[in-house]
């Protein structure tokens, strides 16, 4: 085991690392963030920010000498990074993981290898792969296999010709078309696995989307009992088949009350944010948990949850700039605020979120929703 006041390493510095911090704080340890920008989240409440570029070779060096664990809070940090910090210190989840992760191709061979349930693709090298108009693939979605995340490097595409135009818009990049499907609704599941296997699952979570992101999240989910505990028996095994070790988000599709594998986030995940207030221990305290060797802490929920993104979007843009009408929603006695300190607003970024807790899910999603239209969100 790795005791406090160990120092840690971040790989990123976004609200995911910014909460790893104050998780890793409560608990006695130190924490070294290693992000490009001078103003990040994470980096401002850091023990050590390193102000560098992720294949920096000195502040690798530096995180190697200085750092007895180190983890990651978004999959794009390049995997050539972990396996050079591996080869020095413990580094959770592996190179390999999330390799796999960080590229749709890569990610959707391992899941249909693996025997996991998964929509119907084709990977998209050149223009000559895409499918003819007669294909049953149609409508589809064009991903990028790299870099695409909340809604972007996405088009929808209905035949031939509009696929052919995004793919020449996403300038040919290798891409993912993958058969557009009627859905029931989408889950989430949010686990931890620690070296030795265990597992912690937390409670399934119903989704909800906003032009590609993330929108509201109610725990538990209001599917039947038996897709929310497929849900969970799904997300444990792909933890097993990646030989996972670390906080890994799974998304499904619901179709027809089958379940299927969307995608796959090696690190806490946006869905498990409530996890923060409404859970004995929250998702970013199992990352610690996992990454310094000790047991795995109760992933029980106390209380029904649902959780609201706040996007830059309901920022005020005329001048004078002014915040949102945090009164409304800080007036709500089990409402809980979570901003990510971020300098500026922008239309999608994510500047934070709210949880309200109830003592039951159906009040919680009322308060929920109400103080989200007060917020003018989505308007």
């Amino acid at each position: 085991m790795i005791l406090p006041p160990a120092m840690l390493g971040m790989l990123g510095g976004g609200q995911l690392g910014r909460f790893f911090v104050i998780a890793a704080h409560e608990m006695g340890y130190k924490v070294t963030v290693l992000d490009p920008d001078q103003n990040s989240p994470a980096g401002k409440i850091a023990d050590v920010h390193i102000c560098a570029k992720y294949d920096d070779a000195e502040a690798l060096a530096q995180m190697a000498a200085t750092c007895q664990a180190i983890t990651t809070e978004f999959e794009n940090v390049p995997a050539t990074t972990l396996r050079t910090l591996a080869q020095s210190v413990p580094v959770r989840p592996s190179a390999e993981a999330v390799g796999i992760a960080q590229h749709r191709v890569s990610e959707k061979n391992f899941l249909k290898e693996a025997g996991l349930p998964v929509a119907p693709y084709a990977v998209i090298d050149a223009e000559s792969d895409l499918p003819a108009d007669d294909s049953e693939i149609y409508p589809a979605i064009l991903k990028v296999a790299r870099f695409g995340y909340d809604g972007k490097g996405q088009a929808r595409v209905a035949n031939l010709s509009e696929a052919k135009a995004a793919f020449a818009a996403f300038s040919q990049e290798e891409c993912v078309l993958e058969k557009m499907l009627k859905l029931d609704y989408e889950v989430s599941v949010v686990l931890a696995r620690d070296v030795n296997g265990h597992v912690a699952t937390f409670p399934t979570a119903e989704n909800s989307h906003l032009n590609g992101i993330l929108d509201i999240s109610i725990v538990p989910a209001r599917g039947s009992d038996a897709v929310n505990h497929q849900a969970q028996k799904l997300a444990i095994s792909v933890a097993e088949k990646l030989q996972y070790t670390g906080v890994l988000g799974v998304e499904f599709f619901v179709c027809d009350g089958e379940l299927l594998v969307n995608e796959i986030a090696p690190r806490p995940h946006n869905s498990g944010h409530y996890t923060l207030d409404a859970c004995i221990t929250n998702q970013f305290e199992q990352q610690v948990r996992v990454m310094t060797g000790l047991p795995l802490g109760s992933s029980r929920q106390h209380s029904p949850a649902v959780m609201v993104n706040l996007l830059g979007d309901i920022w005020p843009n005329e001048a004078p700039k002014t915040e949102p009408a945090w009164q409304l929603a800080l007036a709500a006695p089990t409402l809980k605020m979570h901003l990510y300190g971020k300098a500026e607003a922008r239309a999608g970024r994510k500047m934070g979120h709210f949880t309200v807790l109830g003592t039951n899910r159906d009040d919680a999603i009322k308060l929920a929703m109400q103080v989200r239209s007060e917020l003018k969100i989505g308007e």
